[in-house]
């Protein structure tokens, strides 16, 4: 019961299409992608002590 097959995968693509249609999917998936980015960049900063951390190109415009 845990386990998706092949034919649950396509109903809930299709379901997703017809809910955001075909235009809206790639913004989506682009914005996806930018947060998953920011994720990892900040789990990856925040390993890093304080006085290490290079300034960022935003930090040094200030």
């Amino acid at each position: 019961m845990g386990k998706l097959g092949l034919t649950e995968i396509l109903v809930i693509l299709v379901i997703i299409v017809l809910l955001f249609g075909g235009k809206k999917i790639p913004e989506l998936m682009k914005g996806l992608g930018t947060g998953i980015k920011e994720f990892k960049n900040a789990a990856k900063d925040g390993d890093q002590p304080a006085a290490s951390k290079k300034p960022t190109q935003e930090e040094n415009k200030l």
